[in-house]
């Protein structure tokens, strides 16, 4: 992904959200604010600091991360 003249890697690992996404609900990102994007279709909203540096953000969700169970 390019913002701002940059190029970003989101990492599956990183960013579980986007593993099985089709790639139109990837492609389908919006800028609500010059730090923050969103992706609608997959209900994902990220800083660009996290997307620069997830190492800073250890937290990650569980997410699309292979659970077939809707339970905690």
């Amino acid at each position: 992904m390019v913002v701002d003249g940059r190029e970003h890697f989101l990492s599956f690992e990183d960013f579980p959200w986007f593993r099985g996404a089709a790639v139109q609900a990837v492609f389908d990102v919006k800028r609500p604010h010059a730090d923050h994007l969103r992706w609608p279709e997959l209900d994902v909203d990220l800083a660009l600091e996290s997307i620069e540096h997830p190492e800073r953000f250890p937290l990650k969700s569980r997410a699309g991360a292979g659970r077939t169970d809707s339970g905690p």
